[in-house]
């Protein structure tokens, strides 16, 4: 009898791959030419709220003719590590590309969002032939290592939307006050926490589901122990794991 090589999803799984999307700086996208043939390109990678991966390409590149003649895409995120590549996690999403529109609320959470993770892209973002696009994925193959191979549906990638929406007015405002008032507590949270170095990490972005911290181009995932689906929850998070960390240190 053969040996289904899936695994049944799991919480931790779900965990797994949700930390992939969320932590990674750059992927491999593949997109269809005109004859039908795989393209693929490394591209920088941000996240949406909810978790949907944003990218910021050129109308010059042949991603966006791809793209705007057919809008189903595949996107590889592999952090990789020391030692056989292939014994790290990765994870490739399916789904498909929309063009996200620059004068409008998401056009401007997502370029906020987008420079928060990938803030040497200001110097382009602005070019008249560059547009974001969010790829909302259908389905997702995760690898978590030698054995440990998922097939995973959307719900169990993206973050609760109605948690995401009702985060999407305060989560600006807490970023940049926690940047600029409560430093020392960031810097904790990935040092007596995620056990990072030490340096002058900020916050790049918050989330129904954790925070995104970085340090140059080095960046973290902080997970919240629950969920949180309001801006009330956000801070009481944040303010548990601050205690957390100074006791931790």
């Amino acid at each position: 009898m053969a040996i289904d090589p899936i695994r049944p999803t799991d919480d931790k799984a779900r965990g797994l791959a949700r930390t992939l999307i969320r932590s990674a700086r750059s992927g491999s996208l593949a997109t269809l030419t005109l004859d039908g043939h795989p393209f693929a390109s490394l591209t920088s990678v941000a996240t949406d709220l909810d978790g949907t991966p944003l990218i910021l390409i050129s109308s010059l590149s042949g991603h966006t003719a791809n793209l705007q003649a057919d809008p189903r895409v595949s996107l590889l995120l592999a952090p990789g590590g020391k030692g056989d590549p292939l014994a790290h996690a990765r994870i490739t999403l399916l789904g498909r590309a929309e063009l996200v529109a620059r004068e409008s609320a998401e056009g401007e959470r997502v370029r906020r969002r987008f420079l928060a993770r990938q803030p040497k892209a200001s110097l382009y973002v602005d070019f008249p032939d560059f547009s974001f696009f969010a790829l909302r994925p259908k389905r997702a193959s995760l690898n978590g290592g030698f054995g440990k191979a998922y097939d995973l549906s959307a719900d169990d990638l993206l973050s609760d939307a109605a948690s995401a929406a009702a985060l999407a007015e305060a989560e600006a405002g807490a970023v940049e006050h926690m940047n600029a008032d409560h430093a020392e507590a960031i810097r904790l949270y990935a040092t007596a926490l995620l056990g990072a170095r030490d340096g002058a990490w900020r916050l790049t972005g918050i989330d129904p589901d954790g925070a995104d911290l970085a340090l140059g181009d080095t960046v973290l995932r902080l997970p919240f122990d629950t969920p949180v689906a309001d801006a009330g929850a956000m801070r009481e998070a944040l303010v548990g794991l601050a205690r957390k960390a100074r006791a931790a240190a």
